[in-house]
């Protein structure tokens, strides 16, 4: 029977491999693939924001969002996008030697850059539709007015912890995901650690750029320096701590240090 999945082992591999693909790609192409991404992700909030809105009960109405957002990520991984806080996993490709610092930072410079656009486009164009209108457009100014006041309600330390925390399941999302052989388990893969984390409610950086800005485009009175100096700087430095040094260093430790030199006993 065809093995329908690879080893936690050969996950690690092919994890550093698709790590060094990244990091030679093109800069124009990294570009290009991050605004698509950025999208994707706003493709999912978009659906997550209207089920939230549209369901009456509050804790259906939360796993009803929880359970759609997830497509965003299946776009990323299947379609071909490049997204910041899944790449933060090129780390381990740096723990490994198989690519430069450098590299690595212009891939993470240029797909956040495109993220951050893919998502403003989508949050500009929803709000063109008139779709967000009535209780949606309600439901997405409160979200947008609860993250962008985020460090005065709870403090610098609970958004990074709800950063960190985000970004550790994300990237454990697109671990799973490298290892699936087919597009079931992909999909899979991508749906039920996302879910988790939005029922949660963890910080997503990428996910949080469209939240909070179209809910500033539909009316929440919400400033450039709220946003980013509340929310989404925090958020991201949470999420670099999960995902590109928690998650890389443990595996690095046990699949290529630890392991290395137990075989060489």
């Amino acid at each position: 029977m065809d093995k329908r999945m690879l080893s936690p082992k050969e996950i690690a591999e092919a994890t550093v491999n698709v790590g060094y693909a990244k990091a030679t790609k093109p800069s124009l192409s990294l570009f290009l693939l991050g605004i698509l991404a950025g999208a994707f992700i706003a493709f999912g909030a978009v659906g997550s924001t209207t089920m939230g809105a549209l369901v009456g009960d509050k804790g259906l109405a939360k796993l009803m969002g929880a359970a759609i957002f997830p497509i965003g990520l299946m776009l990323v991984i299947m379609a071909g996008a490049e997204l910041f806080t899944g790449n933060n996993l090129m780390t381990l490709g740096i723990l490994t030697g198989r690519y430069s610092i450098r590299d690595m930072l212009r891939n993470w410079v240029l797909v956040y850059i495109g993220n951050f656009i893919g998502a403003i486009v989508v949050a500009l164009l929803v709000v063109k539709t008139g779709l967000y209108s009535g209780v949606v457009a309600d439901t997405a100014m409160a979200i947008a007015t609860k993250k962008a006041t985020i460090m005065t309600s709870l403090g610098l330390g609970a958004v990074l912890s709800r950063a960190i925390l985000c970004n550790v399941i994300v990237v454990l999302a697109v671990w799973l995901a490298t290892g699936g052989k087919d597009i079931t388990s992909k999909i899979f893969a991508c749906w039920f650690p996302v879910m988790l984390f939005v029922l949660s409610g963890y910080e997503h950086s990428i996910a949080n750029m469209f939240f909070i800005y179209v809910g500033k485009y539909v009316g929440a009175e919400i400033t450039q320096t709220q946003i980013w100096i509340n929310n989404l700087i925090p958020v991201t430095i949470g999420n670099l701590i999960g995902g590109a040094i928690v998650v890389p260093i443990f595996y690095y430790l046990i699949f290529f240090k630890y392991e290395k030199k137990s075989l060489a006993k």
